[in-house]
Parts: C-alpha cells; structure tokens; sequence
C-alpha cells in the first residue's frame, strides 16, 4: 500500500508532462493526460481498496471485504481522515457479528475521524446505540439514537430506528424491579 502522498506525486507530474505536451502542440495528448492525473487525485479521496470492500459487503461477502481491508498497511499513513472513518466504520460492521466490544470501539473512531455521508455516520450511531443498549447502558443508546434520527434525513433508516424504540420500550425493566417495594412487601413490613 502507498502512502497517499505519493498518488498526487504522480498526478502532479502527469499534470507536468501535459502543460508540455500542450507547448509542443499536442492538445489530444495534453488533454488524456489530464483525464489520467484526474483518476490519481480521485484515488486520493477515494481510497481503491475501500470502495472494493464496499463492493464485497453490497454483496455480502465478510471475507472478500476483509481481504480488501487488510491490503491497507498502515491506514493513518495510506488514508485521508474520512477514508480512515471508512476504513473503521467498514470494520466495525464486519465485527459486529462476533465481537460487541471491538465492534463499538471501531464504531467509536469511525464517528471521532468523521464521515462523509450522513446516513453513514447515523448508521454508525445507531450501531452504536445498539451496543450501548445491549450493555445496559440506556441513557447513553437513546442520546445516541437521536442523533443517529436527526442525522438520517433521507429516511433510510426509519424503519430500523422504529424497531429499535420499540425494542426498548419491550425490554424496559418496571419501576418495582429497580428497588421500590411492591404493595405486598410493604404490607409486610407494615405488619412488623
């Protein structure tokens, strides 16, 4: 893997070859040269082998997705801070299905580094919402849920954002569980 300097060092200097090709006349090279740099600067943003693994889990596909993820080295070095949010964020949905707690803390960076698109990032809280809410940790999965509802303003994710409420209104302990007596506990102790 290259570090991501080095692709607009060669778009630079396909850039270069072109101005001359244009000097000494010829426009159709200049202008395929400049086509060509293009597709250096776009990889630049795009890192190639996240959008193969993108590809892979449109699919389904775990492990070929992996297999793409692991050709990346070094992803501080090798991405820009977004492409290294995918980079996680495409990690912890493939550790999701094993493991919660390496799950959240790739969710947790992804969320930090930033990504591009909103329902992304929505669906990296709501992931995250999961995990807290599976943790016992109610205050933290609704506060993340929220953002993850505002974040999603296409509506991509209604429908998994209505299950998840009403997934936590099922599994929500009654009030005589956290510690107050129950009337017959109370007579009880009246008694004594």
């Amino acid at each position: 893997m290259y570090n991501k300097n080095i692709k607009l060092v060669i778009a630079v200097l396909i850039i270069g070859y072109a101005v001359y090709q244009f000097t000494e006349g010829y426009i159709g090279n200049g202008i395929m040269l400049i086509l060509l740099s293009l597709i250096f600067v776009f990889l630049y943003f795009k890192n190639e082998f996240i959008l193969l693994a993108f590809l892979k889990l449109r699919k389904q596909d775990f492990d070929g997705a992996k297999k793409w993820l692991d050709k990346i080295k070094n992803p501080s070095a090798a991405l820009v801070k977004k492409q290294e949010g995918y980079y996680n964020y495409l990690h912890g949905i493939m550790v999701s299905q094993t493991n919660m707690n390496e799950a959240e803390k790739y969710f947790k960076k992804a969320v930090s580094l930033g990504l591009s698109m909103d329902h992304d990032l929505a669906m990296a809280k709501l992931n995250l919402a999961g995990i807290a809410f599976s943790k016992r940790r109610k205050q933290e999965a609704q506060i993340l849920l929220k953002e993850a509802e505002t974040l999603d303003k296409r509506g991509m994710l209604t429908d998994q954002i209505k299950m998840f409420k009403q997934q936590m209104k099922k599994t929500a302990i009654p009030k005589q569980q956290y510690g107050q007596p129950t009337s017959a506990r109370q007579n009880r102790r009246s008694r004594r």
